[in-house]
């Protein structure tokens, strides 16, 4: 079908918008990583754009030499794995109960859910339970306060609803009890929601830098993002150059070219790598798993 002049021009303006909106995302990222290839002293003067003006891997070089770093960056690994499996498997149970009629106190238990959504605490009372409950300064303050995800409940809730009720049936009909048939029929059927929430709580665990700074106080417990918010507070650079391992110490006439711009352009870079990476193996889960929630309610 041939398009008319006014279908052409609008889809050039469609094509430009984009182009510019996609320059605007990508940009920042872009110039990061620019930055943290550049030497430090250098980026100083300014006009860092769309490539390096002198080119130099001293920054990374710093970061992966400075053990601290690494620990944390060690952290938000493990936290991310451990947070998203547990609050995935979690959730999904207490999603799964929930659509049984049969269920004593269902609908009151589904409000009481859905309060916390709107209502909390506050950050006053969440700390004191968090002392009270004996989890500051521990890993699992990361983990266990975010096992359950209300939002992601309900989406739970909502595939788990536009099943066949059949499946249910046949295997109670098999002799299979509800933890077979959560384990054995429900998740296998779930890939695509369970592969968007997955993707999206991990997000949500590795970029986290609140949490740990409120109630983690021991250093080699605390992720690469509380330790990146901490060099992009600190302008001095004398701190972290002093507390390089003995590896880094050959190395110091040549950074001394590294400042806390460049260094923290490059760990920040170090930190968002990998959870791109993770991107293209569930994107194509993201339209069924992130539309499942507005197909039936």
């Amino acid at each position: 079908m041939k398009l008319s002049a006014s279908d052409k021009t609008l889809s050039i303006v469609i094509h430009v918008l984009l182009l510019i909106l996609g320059f605007v995302a990508f940009y920042p990222f872009w110039n990061a990583a620019v930055i943290s290839f550049n030497e430090g002293l250098d980026t100083i003067k300014g006009g860092i754009t769309f490539w390096p003006r002198k080119f130099s891997v001293e920054n990374y070089r710093v970061v992966f030499n400075d053990k601290r770093l690494l620990q944390g960056f060690y952290i938000s690994i493990m936290r991310t794995i451990i947070a998203t499996i547990a609050s995935i498997f979690f959730t999904s149970l207490l999603a799964y109960g929930m659509t049984k009629r049969y269920l004593i106190g269902r609908k009151f238990y589904m409000i009481f859910c859905i309060i916390t959504m709107y209502f909390s605490g506050g950050l006053i009372p969440s700390f004191l339970l968090i002392r009270h409950l004996n989890l500051m300064d521990s890993f699992w303050v990361m983990v266990i306060p975010g096992l359950v995800s209300v939002w992601n409940m309900i989406i739970f809730r909502t595939f788990f609803q536009g099943l066949p009720p059949g499946l249910d049936e046949s295997a109670q009909i098999d002799g299979c009890n509800n933890w077979g048939i959560f384990f054995r029929i429900i998740l296998p059927l779930s890939g695509p929601v369970i592969a968007t929430l997955a993707l999206f709580t991990a997000i949500y665990n590795w970029n986290d830098w609140f949490t740990p700074s409120i109630y983690i106080n021991k250093t080699n417990l605390l992720p690469i993002q509380t330790k990146l918010q901490q060099i992009l507070n600190s302008n001095i650079m004398s701190e972290q150059m002093a507390q390089m391992d003995s590896a880094a110490k050959g190395h110091m006439n040549r950074m001394k070219t590294v400042t806390t711009k460049s260094l923290s352009m490059a760990t920040m870079m170090v930190a968002t790598v990998p959870i791109l990476c993770v991107y293209p193996f569930v994107q194509k889960y993201f339209v069924k798993g992130v539309l499942v929630g507005s197909l039936k309610e």
